[in-house]
Order: C-alpha cells, then structure tokens, then sequence
C-alpha cells in the first residue's frame, strides 16, 4: 500500500529578526527570501514551496509582528496576522539566545484566538548552553500549549530534517498545487525587488534600511537572449536619504548595485544589466496609494 502524498500551508510566525526567512530558505534549499539583521526585513508573505516524494509543503515567511509605527507597519502586522487562520500549521520560532519577552507573549495571545495547530520551533540553539533550553520552553508551555516542540539552529540546519518530518506528519493528505521544480509563487520581477533591498539593507544603517522600497520598471530579455536588462527605482523618503544611498560619487550606489547583479544573474541564469535609480517619495510609508503602488496591499 502507497504512501498517501500530504500537502498544505505552512505559516512562519514569530517576532523581528527570529530567522524566519534564514529557516525557510534552508528547508527549500534556495533563497527566496532576504535575509538581514535589521528588524522587519520581510514584508509581504512570501511563499515557498518544497516538494517531496512524500509531499509539498507552502510556507509562508511572515513579516514580524511588532508594534506598528506607520500605517506600512500596520500593513506587516495585519499581514501576518491574517495568516494565521488561513494555514495547516503554524511555526512558532522564538529566539533562544533572547528568552521570552513581551513580543512573544503579544503573539501568544493571537495564537490562542485559532484553532491552528502550532509547533513551537526555538531557534538559534547554537548561541547557547544546552541547559538553558529546557527552562526556557518550560515557560513557554506555561502559557500555550503546543502540537510539537523542536530546537533548531537555522543558520547551521540543526534539527531542520527532524522539524520537516513533523511538519509533514502533520499535514492533510493533498493535492501538489505546484509543479514539483516549482519554489516560489511570486514573479521573478518580486524576487529581483527583493534582493535588491536586501542589499540596501545589508549596506545602509539608521533609518534609511525601512525608508526604501523597490519597484522595477523594467525587466526584459534581449533578443539575442545574452543578457537581461534591468530598470529598478530605489524609493526613499527624505532627500538626505537619497544622497546617502547614492553615497561620494555614487560609489554606494554602485556597491548596491553589483551585489544586486550577482544575485539575480545566480537567480534567473542570464548575465543581467542592472540599471539602479534613486527617487524621493515623501512619507511614503504612510501614504495609502503609494503602499498599494509599491506592492503593499492590505486588500490581499
């Protein structure tokens, strides 16, 4: 007797900067996601999709839940928020090296109102002593009871085989909504977006990493099929951002730009012509139509 294929959605949730993105780009064995140290990296739910002989798992990488600040940070929460209901499974990273704190009891509490079931998944155990975790999960029961609990360490793949049994386990029997080569529903032009924000963010401090969204103008083949040509604006708000981003002879800009190019030449297999501009876009986080115009709709 065959081995029923299982299939579903799968939620990643968890506070700013848990290794979320870092988690499921290993499970998928690719990058979909950006990853960075600054907070809030992820904005809108991206979807990755593993396929195995025994089944296909959806995740979805959340944007952080974290007290909003703008009506761009409502949009992350409420993201994440809506995702909840709407999955199989819900992974509940926590950081091991940082213990318990009032975002996780925030996220906690929104995790009571569902009948989702949740896995508790603590992250980043190799940045601690083995004895700490056992008190620190014990807390976490205290307030919430989980279907499985899993030490991992993302970065390094501890426990991810362990963890990606349990999610399938876990799973209804299903359809493949995907093809089997398949990763990530979102077009390429959202992934190229992505990974050159992730670059600003990797380059830029203060409060320049949240001022910036991405929108490519243009995204095309050459007829020789060579080399891809790129057109992309880099949003921010302020014009002293802007002249930061370019940086002392748009050398910034540049730096920005090819470690851009790289990626996506990695990404879409062609040598890429990036052609990178900067704009200024006042309080564009809190402007409704340019969020909806920059690809953040709260209507999804």
């Amino acid at each position: 007797m065959s081995t029923p294929f299982r299939s579903g959605f799968v939620a990643l949730i968890g506070r700013p900067n848990v290794g979320k993105s870092t988690l499921m780009n290993h499970l998928i064995g690719q990058k979909i996601a950006i990853m960075s140290d600054k907070p809030q990296t992820t904005r809108n739910r991206i979807h990755g999709v593993l396929t195995q002989d025994e089944g296909q798992v959806i995740f979805l990488d959340t944007p952080g839940i974290h007290k909003p600040h703008s009506k761009l940070g409502d949009f992350l929460v409420k993201t994440a928020q809506n995702t909840l209901s709407e999955v199989d499974l819900i992974l509940f990273l926590v950081d091991a090296a940082e213990g318990i704190g009032p975002g996780d009891r925030y996220i906690i509490h929104h995790l009571k109102q569902v009948k989702t079931p949740v896995f508790l998944v603590v992250n980043k155990i190799d940045l601690v002593h083995p004895d700490q975790l056992l008190p620190l999960i014990d807390q976490y029961r205290q307030l919430i009871s989980f279907q499985e609990i899993v030490p991992i360490s993302a970065l390094k793949g501890n426990n991810a085989v362990t963890l990606l049994n349990l999610i399938f386990k876990q799973l209804p029997e299903g359809p493949k909504y995907y093809p089997p080569e398949q990763v990530t529903d979102h077009p390429e032009q959202f992934i190229v977006a992505e990974m050159i924000r992730e670059k600003v963010l990797q380059l830029t401090r203060e409060e320049i990493p949240h001022s910036v969204a991405v929108v490519i103008d243009e995204m095309k083949l050459r007829p020789d099929k060579e080399l891809i040509d790129i057109r992309a604006t880099i949003f921010t708000e302020r014009a002293s951002q802007k002249g930061v981003l370019i940086g002392k002879q748009g050398q910034l800009l540049k730096q920005i730009g090819t470690r851009a190019r790289r990626e996506c030449e990695r990404l879409l297999g062609y040598r890429v012509y990036l052609d990178l501009w900067v704009k200024v876009k006042k309080d564009w986080r809190n402007q409704v139509q340019l969020l909806r115009q920059f690809g953040y709709d709260e209507r999804e």
